[in-house]
């Protein structure tokens, strides 16, 4: 994991939908802010999925601190097109934008990577600014688009690029492409669990992403790993203690709950060794760092989860 993960400027976060990316997300920006960092958490797909890891409410286009060091913001491509407008245009906006973005919703459906370079370029932007000391982060983290988008996403500006030869929007999307494609700044982190079309799907991403994509990748995150019970060692034992008679002795000495927590016990081992072959599979064809979140058996989705995938993910990085 050289350099740091945390060393970076931009971590886009990424997954197929369901595997828990927004939660990843959220747990990298609290590792980084109790390390000292900024951080500017991203929601790309505006559904309030990061909001709710931090027990936020709404958020919108405007950055807003939420916890000391960590600011949220929902991507609006319509905002972000305003934004270009004022900034690189000199053009001001007053209200909404309505014909113009009624035309931006037609170029965007003709030409295809228009709405994704609204979306990337106002994140490049943000990071660029960071660099350059006029923004308030230290680190830009992307709740990304999951696996099947994220790739049109990234490589907007070097499509966008080779479309245009000279003019103001070729330098643009050139500066994009520069901080994307630089492995101190930028790093595509997928986020999996040990089952099969995630692995699947991670597998086809990182071949996708070394093929389409010069952006540089990071780590795999396996979240939702089962603990091991019990080794092999100990399974003369456990089946012994789960025999009928036996079984009844312990309830009549321990109580009626003994066979239900016998049968979740079973349960488990048998759920962590049909993942283990997943895990090998990924292991096998997968060539990066990888780094193993437990399966969290908690109620809550707010903070507290948050917290605890953030002291997981300290943990697997050695801080």
């Amino acid at each position: 994991m050289e350099p740091n993960l945390l060393d970076r400027r931009l971590l886009v976060v990424t997954g197929k939908g369901g595997v828990g990316k927004s939660t990843v997300a959220a747990g990298l920006a609290l590792v980084a802010s109790q390390h000292g960092k900024r951080v500017l958490v991203v929601d790309v797909d505006a559904k309030g999925t990061i909001a709710d890891r931090f027990e936020a409410g709404t958020i919108g286009f405007k950055p807003r601190e939420v916890l000391p060091g960590i600011s949220l913001m929902a991507m609006d491509t319509e905002a972000s097109l305003a934004e270009y407008i004022r900034l690189n245009l000199k053009v001001p906006i007053i209200g909404r934008l309505g014909p113009l973005a009624r035309a931006l919703d037609f170029v965007a459906t003709a030409a295809p990577g228009v709405r994704e370079i609204l979306t990337i370029g106002k994140i490049c932007w943000e990071v660029r600014e960071s660099i350059e000391g006029r923004a308030d982060w230290d680190l830009v983290i992307v709740d990304a688009a999951a696996t099947g988008h994220v790739v049109a996403q990234l490589g907007a500006a070097d499509a966008i690029g080779e479309l245009v030869a000279v003019g103001p929007v070729r330098g643009q999307t050139e500066w994009m492409s520069e901080l994307l494609s630089d492995p101190a700044v930028t790093a595509l982190n997928i986020v999996t669990t040990p089952e099969e079309m995630p692995v699947e799907e991670t597998i086809d991403l990182v071949g996708r992403a070394r093929a389409e994509l010069k952006v540089p990748l990071g780590v795999v995150i396996v979240n939702r790993v089962l603990p091991e019970l019990f080794t092999r060692d100990d399974e003369a034992m456990f089946e012994t203690l789960a025999d009928a008679p036996v079984l009844d002795q312990l309830a009549s000495a321990v109580g009626p709950g003994v066979p239900a927590v016998m049968d979740a016990a079973r349960l488990a081992v048998a759920m962590r060794r049909s993942r283990l072959e997943h895990l090998n599979r990924l292991r096998d064809e997968v060539d990066l760092p990888t780094l193993y979140l437990p399966y969290l058996f908690a109620r809550s989705q707010g903070r507290r989860e948050t917290a605890m995938v953030a002291h997981a993910l300290a943990g697997e990085m050695g801080l």
